[in-house]
């Protein structure tokens, strides 16, 4: 059995998405290079992702940030209780 993991995460000045298979992470966005990392060692058999895995990751972060939106709108009356 193996678990295979999307990770997808912003805030306003920062985001993150990386896929992990058993613990182990096989790809993340570099959002700083634009760019797509594959930090696998050498010694296994290496696991490439598409072409385009970047520019969703991208695509994701425009959604998210989006939704962080949203949700600040529709929360901003609700009273925080002690």
């Amino acid at each position: 059995l193996h678990v295979d993991r999307q990770v997808i995460g912003c805030s306003d000045h920062d985001g993150e998405q990386a896929y992990n298979l058993d613990g182990e992470e096989m790809w993340f966005a570099d959002f700083i290079k634009r760019e797509g990392v594959e930090p696998q060692p050498p010694f296994i058999d290496h696991i490439t992702y598409v072409d385009g895995t970047y520019q969703g990751a991208e695509a994701n972060q425009h959604v998210c940030k989006s939704n962080l939106d949203v949700s600040r709108t529709a929360m901003k009356d609700f009273k925080i209780e002690d």
